[in-house]
């Protein structure tokens, strides 16, 4: 185990910067999660950090060593790619002990390490398949055993799930977390997927644009957005913004709707989909355009004076077609100022 400290890194491809002066420590034994669009960075600078990519500027430390240069087998890191890249002609067992089989290492011991690490990862009976014969997960369970078998300092996901099907991500998260739970190994996983960042994740670093919008916890990210962009990135559906003016004390959004939340000049009020209640005289107003129902919830899209608003409706009996009103709960709101950062 080891913690992972980047600082002032950067990442240039001629003219174009990917990455720009960034800095993270990532905390001996934890599991963190890059998170962003495509095209933020994030998997440049899990490469970086596994040594496939060169640094362009500012420097990496795996534990005390400073790797920044350091080839990528003398880091001591693992990387599992969304590639199971499993050798086909070879079983479970030898795909899962192929770096020991370079290394010279004995068949008995081997057998040995393929068959404790086939029981951590529920693959004792598959050990003489070859992969042809396994499922999605199942592949993608051998490609983590064999980067378990190097007992690295650090791991490193580069979006391990995202060939699966829905069903199996679930299976996988679980496994994962179980994983990590057991081994206590620091832990680097690169997604897009927010699901699998707030549910596996201690740490999660939300990237935009090749620099940190945002890095802490699940619940902090969720609840307590430091800015516009990840606050619309995190959740599903995603928050709802009406454009507003205010005056100190409260603001007034662009269809005159006054709202007791203190704010000034030009800002964006912020309210999750779940902090929106309908009510027949709520100050928002509007008429149900779709209504989803997930059995256990359902979302009403609404459209209103101020654009489309997504709000979690317990109420079986609304439909679309039906004018409601809206009632924010100011108390669980956010507000965003004109350079889109939190107030």
């Amino acid at each position: 185990m080891a913690q992972v400290e980047l600082s002032n890194i950067s990442k240039r491809f001629g003219a174009v910067e990917v990455i720009s002066n960034l800095g993270l420590t990532i905390k001996d034994g934890s599991f963190c999660a890059l998170l962003g669009p495509s095209g933020c960075g994030k998997s440049t600078m899990l490469r970086m950090i596994a040594g496939l990519e060169e640094v362009s500027d500012g420097t990496i430390h795996i534990g005390a060593d400073d790797v920044t240069h350091a080839a990528p087998k003398s880091r001591g890191v693992a990387m599992v790619f969304q590639s199971y890249a499993l050798y086909p002609h070879l079983t479970v067992a030898q795909n899962i002990t192929f770096s020991m089989s370079l290394a010279g290492v004995s068949k008995p011991k081997q057998r040995e390490a393929a068959e404790r690490i086939g029981a951590m990862l529920q693959l004792t009976h598959l050990l003489d398949r070859r992969p042809a014969a396994l499922s999605g997960g199942q592949r993608q369970r051998v490609a983590i055993g064999r980067a378990l078998v190097r007992d690295p300092k650090v791991f490193l996901f580069d979006e391990p799930l995202s060939n699966l099907d829905a069903l199996l991500r679930v299976q996988m998260r679980l496994e994962l977390a179980k994983l990590h739970n057991d081994l206590k190994t620091t832990m680097i996983y690169v997604t897009h997927d927010q699901v699998e960042a707030m549910t596996l994740a201690d740490l999660i670093v939300v990237l935009d644009k090749g620099k940190i919008a945002q890095a802490g916890t699940p619940w902090e990210l969720y609840n307590r957005p430091a800015n516009r962009f990840v606050a619309g990135f995190i959740g599903s559906p995603g928050m709802n913004f009406l454009k507003g003016q205010g005056d100190g004390a409260m603001i007034r959004l662009t269809d005159g709707t006054e709202l007791a939340k203190p704010a000034q000049g030009a800002v964006e009020f912020g309210i999750r989909p779940e902090h929106l209640t309908i009510a027949t005289d709520g100050p928002i107003r509007g008429r149900a355009s779709v209504v989803e129902y997930l059995g256990n919830t359902s979302y009403a899209y609404i459209d209103t004076a101020h654009g489309p608003l997504v709000v979690e409706a317990d109420n079986a009996g609304l439909k679309a077609g039906d004018q409601v009103g809206l009632v924010p709960d100011l108390t669980k709101s956010h507000v965003f100022d004109s350079n889109g950062m939190a107030v």
